[in-house]
């Protein structure tokens, strides 16, 4: 117990927050504060070893049990602070707080323990990441479950409600009162002339100096939405910032990343959403990711901002997004920066200031909609941070500017940390003694609606990205020169006095890219230009040449630092294959491999396509790999789906690329050889499932210890039997093998069935793993004998469920952990906790549709299937001894 975290981070002199307390009941107390400070959340607190260990949760809890909250463990808090509601001054967590919800709590299996024994429990909980109790609150009862998570820190948890009578789909964060009180936060605001209220009666400690209660604070609780009524507007151009030459510093200015990507206004009415580019081209379709964030932001507003894609470190990467054709391409995100209308009323007559404000409160709490947060603080300095981080540069903006649709205006400024331009393309060269497709591109921008030359750029493109624009070139190749002079493209200079003799191909000007150079020449021409990409928000004829203004004309000087740029996490896996283009070729380690009939419906009823299939196994791949990796593979094709014919392929020989690994097999019932593949990596899984590969089928044992199965299988197929039987099986299963001291790890088939299995760490041969088996499904029989059979010919069984323990011969394969099955339902086998095996499991509870989710947040539960897997010898003499 130590709460100097929590008194380190306030002034007592100011603030009325309790310093102390001790517990007062023989029972374990929890208290849930709603919060207004800079960012509505919720404060979860549990009492345990005399304080209140706390959480911020900032979307508040829920009673649905599928809803998962980030929780962000703070520091412990005082006994007393149970009882504390009101307004905290200015400082640490202005603003003010509610008793949301209190009551009682113990441990889920507490079982009659003491109160000493339950806080010892949940302290080892807090210790090992996870916590399971039950909450008796007055608004929320039942089974809760806190377990920590990596990727946002070092104290992210998640809160979430377990399932049971008190699980609701209602949003519980509406009941918005005070259990004590009985009032809002905003009418706590509003009338309390104390900052600090009790539910203890007479404990109120009163604080006159509330009326002297700073602005500041007062500005962080949420406010109704003010701006003036209007329609839901249609179309808006984005107001536009003035480039000037130099950083500056001045009172009433904030400042921004200038993000390297595409400027976008989006128009969200709720689940209808369009984006749109500074050009009014509509970006729905191509940032596919985006527009499905905002359409489950669900939201009636238009806000302003910019889509960029960012590295690990959160810089921004053009190159990334101009090629940007799915998730895999790069991290996604929308960096938002202005609210322009929102709920019925148009806030660009409001200063900048307040605008951002309302934007804070509103924006997701993490994913792909982010803020793009303003700074205030020395400009200058900040300019100088911007460089170091190589950025492309920083926008200044007047805290009180109001929002002037496509105004270039003066209280918006852009410092350049590089210097950047667009510019139009006029046309294009090929070196005679160059294999390139075109050796550079002839640029220009426009000046009193004339092209006028800049120079040419040879560099930063690859073969790829020059066969793309050369697609875009020939429809607007044209015989007429477009500039204002006509370009010497074979002029020497100090650098190639004897250049290579080039053609030059002229183009209508109608296309724009980005190029970086290092300073424009006395007449005009770009030195040591490079190019960054092609420009599909801006028209070309728009562009014309960026002058800055000298910034004493604009503003003058004058403070400190924050931190700009926010790292990405290395957060889920997410699509691989875009919505769109129905045959989309990509690179997978280092293979480019080609993607067809991505709209084929491979499960018609459910209108699964072959492109959510491979979506499917490039999210899962970290996860099955392990499975396949080293194995031969049984390829059971499905090219039409699950109603079409399919087929089992195992030889490979003189269809598979070059780059697949092949695994030489001659089989003694036909004395043919074949080449099965031999999984690798996520290029063959993915290869596979282009062949329509549905399900994936790996051998036992790798194909460097061919005779050596990894595992063992104790296969439950029932007949006419319902799952329930096959539960009974499993447990029995369980039984028998936990009698031999045998660890065992079930899984569903995905199809009908569930598949025990026991690690054998490839020491013995198939024929013992057989006859290991075969033993275990005899026990089995022999507890269960009415509807279990092991017979092999399928008429002696007389409609009972196969205990199938010929599973474990070589070259006999089933469906890997987290495959998916050519089933209705798109069921994946799925492994699972024994605990899980019970009446009620249903083998449509884990689907294409939420079994990426449930992965996550178990984790591989069948790792230890890989282990060193079991001694059978002493296996062998436990049950031979147990039998004597």
């Amino acid at each position: 117990m130590s709460l100097t975290k929590y008194k380190e981070k306030r002034n007592f002199k100011e603030s009325p927050e309790p310093t102390g307390g001790k517990p007062d009941s023989g029972k374990l107390r929890f208290v849930i504060q709603k919060h207004d400070a800079s960012h509505l959340h919720y404060d979860f607190r549990l009492e345990m070893d005399g304080v209140l260990k706390s959480w911020a949760v900032p979307k508040g809890p829920s009673t649905d049990p599928e809803i998962k909250r980030l929780a962000m463990m703070v520091e412990d808090h005082p006994y007393d602070y149970r009882n504390f509601e009101g307004i905290i001054p200015d400082g640490y967590g202005a603003g003010t707080v509610i008793i949301w919800d209190e009551g009682f709590y113990e441990p889920a299996d507490s079982n009659g323990m003491s109160k000493q024994a339950m806080e010892k429990l949940l302290l080892k909980g807090i210790g090992q990441g996870k916590l399971h109790f039950k909450l008796k609150g007055k608004k929320l009862k039942g089974e809760y479950a806190l377990v920590k998570t990596s990727g946002r820190g070092e104290n992210s948890w998640l809160l979430f409600k377990v399932k049971d009578q008190y699980a609701s789909k209602e949003d519980i964060t509406l009941k918005d009162k005070s259990v004590i009180s009985k009032k809002t936060l905003a009418q706590v605001e509003k009338t309390s002339t104390n900052f600090y209220q009790s539910n203890k009666a007479g404990k109120k400690k009163n604080a006159a100096a509330a009326k002297e209660k700073p602005a500041k604070a007062k500005s962080k609780s949420r406010s109704p939405v003010k701006g003036k009524k209007a329609a839901f507007p249609s179309t808006l151009s984005p107001m536009l910032a003035t480039l000037v030459d130099k950083p500056f510093h001045q009172d009433g200015w904030q400042y921004e990343v200038k993000w390297d990507g595409y400027r976008t206004i989006a128009f969200c009415n709720k689940n209808k959403v369009e984006l749109k580019s500074r050009n009014n081209k509509s970006f729905n379709e191509k940032f596919y990711a985006v527009h499905q964030a905002l359409k489950q932001w669900n939201l009636q507003a238009v806000v302003d901002g910019e889509i960029v894609v960012l590295d690990e470190n959160g810089k921004s990467d053009f190159g990334k997004l101009q090629n940007w054709r799915s998730e895999a391409d790069g991290d996604l995100f929308y960096c938002v920066f202005d609210l322009l209308w929102y709920q019925g009323r148009e806030l660009m007559s409001l200063p900048l200031s307040e605008r951002k404000a309302q934007l804070v409160q509103l924006l997701p709490e993490n994913g792909i909609i982010r803020l793009s947060e303003s700074f205030e603080v020395d400009g200058i300095e900040f300019f100088e941070t911007v460089k170091k981080l190589g950025l492309e540069g920083l926008i200044a903006k007047k805290s009180d500017s109001l929002y002037l649709p496509g105004i270039r205006t003066k209280e918006w400024l852009k410092i350049k940390a590089n210097k950047r331009q667009e510019m139009v393309i006029g046309g294009y060269t090929k070196n005679n003694d160059s294999s390139k497709q075109f050796s550079s591109l002839l640029l220009g921008f426009f000046e009193n609606g004339k092209l006028v030359y800049t120079g040419k750029v040879g560099t930063g493109f690859n073969d790829k990205q020059q066969s793309e624009m050369l697609k875009q070139f020939r429809p607007l190749i044209s015989k007429k020169v477009p500039f204002t002079e006509t370009p010497n493209v074979n002029k020497p200079s100090r650098f190639r006095p004897d250049p290579p003799k080039a053609e030059a191909v002229w183009l209508k000007p109608e296309l724009v890219c980005e190029v970086s150079y290092t300073e424009m020449t006395t007449d005009g021409i770009m030195r040591h230009p490079s190019f960054e990409g092609m420009r599909i928000d801006k028209k070309a004829k728009e562009v014309t040449r960026e002058k800055p203004l000298h910034t004493k004309a604009v503003t003058e000087r004058g403070k400190s630092q924050s931190k700009i740029l926010k790292p990405v996490a290395k957060g889920d896996r997410k699509t691989f294959l875009n919505p769109k283009d129905n045959l989309q070729v990509r690179k997978v380690n280092g293979h480019e491999i080609k993607f067809n009939n991505l709209d084929k419906i491979y499960w018609p009823k459910e209108k699964i396509t072959k492109r959510d299939m491979l979506n499917y196994y490039y999210q899962v791949a970290p996860y099955i790999l392990p499975y396949l990796k080293g194995r031969p593979q049984s390829m059971n094709r499905h090219p039409n789906g699950i109603t079409g014919e399919s087929f089992y392929f195992k030889d490979v020989t003189g269809t598979a690329p070059e780059w697949i690994e092949t695994f030489n097999y001659r089989s003694p019932s036909d004395n043919r050889l074949r080449k099965y593949l031999v999984a690798k990596d996520e290029a063959s899984l993915l290869y596979m499932g282009t062949l329509g590969c549905i399900e994936m089928n790996p051998w036992h044992s790798k194909a460097d210890n061919e005779d050596y199965p990894d595992w063992c299988i104790i296969d439950l197929d029932p007949a006419g039997q319902t799952f329930d039987q096959v539960i009974e099986a499993a447990r029995v299963t369980k039984d028998v093998l936990d009698g031999l001291d045998v660890p065992s790890y079930p899984k569903t088939s995905g199809s009908t069935g569930i598949h025990v299995y026991i690690p054998m760490g490839a020491k013995y041969t198939y024929e013992q793993s057989k006859e290991f088996a075969r033993v275990v499904a005899t026990l089995v029989h022999q507890q269960i004998p009415k509807f279990t059979s092991i017979e092999r010919v399928v008429k002696a069984r007389k409609g009972k469920m196969y205990l199938d323990f010929l599973q474990n011969r070589s070259q006999a394969t089933v469906a890997a952990p987290y495959s998916l099955r050519p089933k209705p339902g798109a069921t994946v086998s799925m492994p699972l906790h024994w605990e899980e095996v019970k009446k009620g499991l249903k083998m449509t509870d884990f689907n294409i549709y939420n079994s990426l989710d449930r992965i996550k947040s178990e984790g591989d539960i069948f790792k230890p299937v890989l282990g060193k897997g079991i001694n059978l010898e002493k296996v062998i003499s436990k049950f031979n001894s147990s039998k004597g």
